[in-house]
């Protein structure tokens, strides 16, 4: 049974992640900031693809964050101008085959089973740190917000840990460049 107020949750959902889509390609026109106004080439320029996407916890263990066989792309322009997904691949298939007549359920794990947002990123070299403005997220509260990853860059391997989790676990992306 369908929470009274939920249809109009779901098309919510739907139109944020078709802006999602399209803000990531391109088809929304968008400001100009001073942080992509000029800027030299972006070291982390290409495509890349997941290699890892795990969860160390507060006492040091690794362990899985988006399953076993986690995939996803990480595109990032000359300017620094990045689009993000990364997927738990165990997602569960929705019923049928009309996203916007989906369950609560089938809602929550396609929610929890991925991460999507776009903005740029910039090198902070420095501080060792990248720093992510974000743009549009299919989390919403990330929109807008600017945050920090330590990061190492070997070769065409890049590895960053995002900001803890309220759990005290901190999420580790490992990415490989297969495209320049």
């Amino acid at each position: 049974m369908r929470h009274p107020g939920s249809r109009g949750r779901q098309d919510d959902v739907v139109r944020a992640m078709a802006l999602l889509a399209l803000g990531a390609m391109g088809g929304v026109p968008e400001a100009a900031s001073p942080a992509t106004a000029t800027r030299d080439a972006s070291p982390l320029a290409g495509t890349w693809t997941l290699v890892a996407a795990e969860r160390e916890l507060p006492d040091g263990r690794v362990v899985e964050d988006y399953g076993a066989s986690p995939h996803g792309r990480l595109c990032i322009d000359g300017r620094g101008r990045y689009a993000l997904q990364l997927y738990r691949s165990e997602r569960v298939r929705f019923g049928r085959d009309d996203k916007a007549a989906g369950t609560a359920a089938e809602f929550r794990d396609a929610m929890l089973g991925a991460s999507v947002h776009y903005g740029t990123v910039d090198v902070d070299a420095a501080g060792g740190s990248l720093v992510f403005r974000i743009e549009g997220a299919a989390f919403p509260n990330w929109e807008g917000t600017i945050q920090r990853r330590d990061y190492t860059l070997e070769g065409d391997v890049l590895r960053y840990r995002v900001p803890p989790r309220a759990d005290g676990t901190v999420p580790v992306s490992v990415w490989r460049r297969i495209a320049p």
